[in-house]
């Protein structure tokens, strides 16, 4: 027991110097791209252009892969928001660490999992087996969102890790799923 307790510590000592790590790093170039994506991330913006864009340019391939990334969109965000969330009550980074810039608009909700990572890897999830290059577009764009909820201080990199796995796994979930409306539909 005492092993695993001692791997437990280790772990969150490692979360919290990677956050504190990357809370503080500040090159010029972050500092112009991180708002951008903050601000593109925020209530799903992002997926909901990108399936705009999908279903109006890409015939039915685009609208097969909108309809499967917005469901898993939405089963990810029920799953770590509504679900998850709730079960967990882990507080956020401390405000100390973050920059005065970054706290305006900071969640109270618990830290643990990101919702917002969850919500862009269960997009990219459901996108790329539909659509493979509009999904690595997606991809990329989830890791920046990943990143940036770590970057800002509103996450430690576990929680993005927790939100990446269960995104993926609401991806899966739906792919799975034989009897989706969607998948008569389109």
């Amino acid at each position: 027991m005492g092993l695993v307790m001692g791997t437990m510590a280790d772990l969150r000592g490692g979360d919290r110097r990677l956050a504190r790590w990357s809370i503080g790093w500040r090159p010029p170039w972050v500092r112009r791209v991180v708002p951008a994506v903050e601000e593109a991330a925020e209530h799903t913006k992002l997926w909901w252009a990108a399936a705009g864009l999908m279903a109006a340019v890409g015939g039915w391939r685009g609208r097969t892969a909108a309809v499967a990334g917005v469901v898993s969109m939405a089963t990810a965000q029920v799953l770590s928001n509504a679900v998850v969330k709730q079960l967990s009550r882990r507080r956020r980074p401390p405000r100390e660490w973050v920059p005065p810039e970054d706290l305006k608009g900071r969640p109270a909700s618990s830290s643990f999992p990101s919702g917002h990572t969850a919500a862009a890897f269960a997009f990219a999830g459901a996108v790329t087996p539909v659509w493979p290059a509009a999904g690595a577009a997606c991809g990329m764009s989830a890791v920046m969102v990943a990143a940036e909820r770590v970057h800002s201080g509103a996450h430690y990199p576990s929680d993005v890790a927790a939100g990446g796995v269960i995104g993926l796994a609401a991806a899966a979930l739906v792919r799975a799923a034989p009897h989706l409306p969607w998948r008569r539909v389109l």
